[in-house]
């Protein structure tokens, strides 16, 4: 029987791995450049390496359950077998044989293998890898357009589908990868909560859907690609002691202050793509009338737009620039309570119904990320959260102040 578990690097098997990958500003290239031939250039997943106008990075921090403290990686994130995230997808991408299962989504593919799409559907980017008896991994990116292809079987048609050898720069800013080991509940669990964020992905198209395993698996893979009628916010505690958040697009609120409110109203500092429509940071106090009913009141939430790593600054700002940052990264701002948190979603959105432009109808909630679905997993762990603490410390989003009525 196949395993598939997550990899720190070629044959070394965690629980779980966090990646961070810095953008072209702060660290650019990768660490083995000027090597020859340059890693990552022949694509590995498919592609060749591209000639960015912006710039790259694949310099990157990570850790893992068995070294829960941030380190400087090695060579090129994602573009090679020793690398965590090449060796970990390596496992699914070069399999062989009907061993393997996958289900790939992301509501950024770029027309390959379809088209992408916005809300009502889930702003959510993943895999799902299981073998026969439903063990294996799951992956949460925040890249767009990478994976867009489960194994060399069925490749991309038009694109890459190695990082940095995509044609679109989803290598210029900041990204964040976070996998972990799951069994077969683990693995009904969390179809569950794609199926309640309403992810972008297709069940027919083998590209990015390869079905198999336990019978009632199959079965919610078959319903996987469907806007959800849900009204529910689920939390579940994986076997790891990970949990899951799933939000679901008909609670029109700001995403990460419905994140603190289920974690107990526990005060956050979160990193997202953080661009118009912005949330600014939030107090206790705030006044959140995008808010719904039976829901606890959120603690405060601090936009973090800057970072630091060895004595440089990073910008954790969203927007079309290589000091950017794309990665959804959060921590508790108690530390009685060390939990880091990574998301699907931006902090983009309203607090308070607003007008939407050229429109009679009356002022609403459901604007940008208010009105989408998407995953949070919430880790804790001391070493894990300080470290992360530490990288996301600098400057902060102004704090919310309320229009004049």
């Amino acid at each position: 029987m196949k395993t598939l578990t997550p990899l720190a690097g070629k044959n070394q098997p965690v629980d779980w791995f966090f990646a961070f990958k810095f953008n072209s500003a702060s660290f650019p290239g990768c660490t083995d450049d000027g090597v020859t031939p340059a890693v990552g250039s022949n694509g590995i997943f498919g592609g060749t390496v591209q000639a960015y106008t912006n710039g790259h990075s694949q310099q990157y921090v990570f850790a893992t359950d068995k070294n829960p403290t941030l380190v400087k990686g090695q060579g090129c994130l994602g573009a090679t077998l020793t690398d965590p995230l090449g060796a970990t997808f390596a496992q699914v991408y070069q399999s062989t044989g009907d061993d393997v299962n996958y289900v790939i989504w992301n509501d950024q593919f770029y027309n390959d293998p379809m088209e992408s799409k916005s809300a009502p559907y889930g702003h959510s980017k993943g895999m799902l890898a299981w073998n026969e008896v439903g063990e294996g991994f799951v992956l949460q990116v925040s890249t767009p357009s990478w994976p867009a292809a489960g194994n060399q079987s069925n490749p991309r048609k038009t694109d890459g589908n190695t990082l940095g050898c995509i044609k679109d720069d989803d290598v210029e800013v900041s990204q964040h990868f976070f996998c972990l080991k799951i069994n077969k509940d683990d693995l009904v669990t969390l179809l569950n909560a794609i199926i309640n964020a309403s992810v972008v992905t297709d069940p027919t198209l083998p590209q990015i859907v390869k079905n198999g395993g336990p019978a009632d698996v199959q079965k919610l893979v078959s319903k996987l690609g469907k806007i959800s009628r849900s009204t529910a916010m689920t939390q579940a505690t994986l076997s790891s002691g990970v949990q899951v958040l799933s939000k679901p697009k008909t609670i029109n609120a700001p995403v990460w202050q419905l994140v603190s409110s289920k974690l107990n109203g526990l005060p956050l500092r979160v990193a997202s793509w953080w661009d118009a429509p912005t949330i600014m940071s939030t107090d206790g106090s705030s006044d959140i009338t995008c808010w719904p009913d039976g829901f606890q009141k959120p603690g405060a939430v601090e936009i973090a737009l800057s970072g630091v790593w060895e004595n440089t600054h990073i910008g954790l700002a969203g927007g079309d620039h290589p000091n950017c940052n794309h990665a959804k990264v959060g921590v508790s701002k108690d530390k009685t309570k060390p939990l880091s948190i990574f998301g699907d979603m931006n902090q983009q959105g309203t607090l308070q119904p607003i007008q939407k432009s050229n429109s009679s109808a009356p002022p609403t909630c459901a604007i940008s990320q208010n009105a989408r679905g998407g995953l949070f997993y919430v880790v804790e762990n001391v070493d894990l959260f300080n470290s992360i603490t530490a990288l996301l410390a600098g400057n902060s989003a102004p704090l919310f102040v309320p229009p004049a009525s």
